[in-house]
């Protein structure tokens, strides 16, 4: 994403990347290493985003964003809003309550955070974007200060609705539909 924001074309149409990643916790410029408390064999990665600590592992669904904000006429902060927008009505449609918090940037379930947002606008364009737990082993964040947060409490959809095999295929589905919805796509992926 980097190479394609740093090599900019105007002409180029936005992207939605969905992806998950293995073990890794990534660290954001203005990181600081007192957030990492015991990695042990999960490799910690500084990255270019926004924000302190996180952990990304299989389970997690990572969504990066490519977009032209300034096509968009977007700052930073609606781009921002508008993710944190998409993800709450994602969970809403599993019948989960879900509110962000104006100074720390996420979506959190009572004060639990499960979902966080690392954005980065180079030469017009964003990149990286935002990661929501879905159905995942959350022990690793307890070796970080997610965010920056002392024993802040995360929680993923799997704690409140029945996981099964396809709860990422379906979380997927609808994430994609609300966050190109929000971008104001008016032809979007179907859900089956």
């Amino acid at each position: 994403m980097r190479y394609l924001v740093e090599n900019a074309i105007d002409e180029r149409d936005d992207e939605i990347w969905l992806l998950s990643h293995k073990p890794v916790f990534t660290q954001g410029q203005a990181g600081k290493a007192e957030h990492i408390l015991s990695p042990a064999q999960i490799p910690v990665v500084q990255i270019d985003r926004g924000g302190q600590v996180t952990y990304h592992g299989p389970g997690q669904l990572v969504v990066y964003l490519l977009l032209n904000m300034r096509r968009r006429g977007m700052g930073v902060r609606d781009l921002v809003d508008l993710i944190e927008q998409a993800i709450i009505q994602t969970l809403g449609e599993f019948g989960i309550a879900a509110s962000n918090r104006p100074k720390a940037p996420g979506v959190y379930v009572n004060d639990a955070k499960i979902a966080a947002l690392g954005l980065r606008i180079r030469n017009g364009w964003s990149y990286h974007g935002m990661s929501l737990n879905v159905q995942m082993d959350l022990e690793p964040f307890s070796r970080i200060n997610p965010c920056g947060y002392e024993n802040l409490a995360v929680t993923q959809i799997a704690d409140h609705v029945e996981a099964s095999d396809t709860l990422m295929q379906r979380v997927s589905k609808v994430l994609s539909n609300k966050l190109l919805s929000e971008l104001g796509y008016s032809e979007y992926y179907e859900s089956d």
